[in-house]
């Protein structure tokens, strides 16, 4: 844990991170993005979510998680949570957006080999935040923080480890767009994991807005 830095220091670096990443040529998503979404929030955030890759909005802004999948994890963190969004930090494995899957008509998951290329940058960010916990969003993101081949289904609501760091595996919020919507019956077990993400990093659970993510 970096606890000895202070917030300007994560701050200086976390930027001097974002530039590199700019400047990054190590894989074929450079040829087809718009631009490097690398990362946003809070320095000394105590809660990180980390998913997959950007989407066609975060490509054309920069910001991760700002599409319909972000705004509905902003409801979680938000209304959910009881936080603010800049409270915590928010970025994906690969900070460039993965082409389009042509027969699924959406955005797919990085491939091994970008996850590889961008592994460096994540690494670095969660080693400079230091969070007390990582909420890994999806099927890619949990397969790489707790470096596993099994898939979200099995995973989420059960607790890992990243170097020492807390891992809760949940369902990403473009899953739950894609069943049901707002209403999506695994909402539920999102929130179950957010409580349990809540308790382990000494926050209140906002009663009065368990039902409104």
């Amino acid at each position: 844990m970096n606890s000895g830095d202070n917030t300007d220091n994560r701050q200086e670096k976390l930027a001097l991170l974002r530039e590199a990443a700019l400047q990054c040529r190590k894989c074929r998503l450079a040829n087809t993005r718009t631009t490097v979404v690398f990362g946003e929030g809070n320095p000394e955030a105590e809660i990180m979510f980390i998913g997959e890759g950007p989407g066609l909005r975060e490509d054309q802004t920069g910001r991760p998680f700002v599409g319909p999948a972000g705004e509905l994890l902003t409801r979680i963190i938000e209304r959910g949570m009881g936080m603010q969004r800049a409270e915590v930090y928010i970025c994906n494995i690969v900070k460039c957006r993965p082409t389009v899957d042509q027969q699924m008509k959406r955005d797919r998951p990085p491939d091994s080999d970008e996850v590889k290329a961008c592994a460096p940058y994540l690494r670095e960010q969660i080693h400079i935040i230091a969070p007390k916990v990582i909420v890994a969003l999806g099927s890619p993101s949990s397969k790489f923080l707790l470096n596993t081949s099994r898939g979200i289904t099995s995973l989420r609501g059960n607790w890992g480890e990243y170097r020492g760091i807390l891992v809760m595996p949940t369902f990403h919020p473009s899953y739950l767009l894609r069943n049901g919507g707002d209403n999506s019956p695994l909402k539920k077990l999102v929130w179950m994991d957010i409580k349990e993400v809540l308790r382990k990093a000494g926050k209140p659970i906002p009663a009065a807005r368990r039902a409104k993510i």
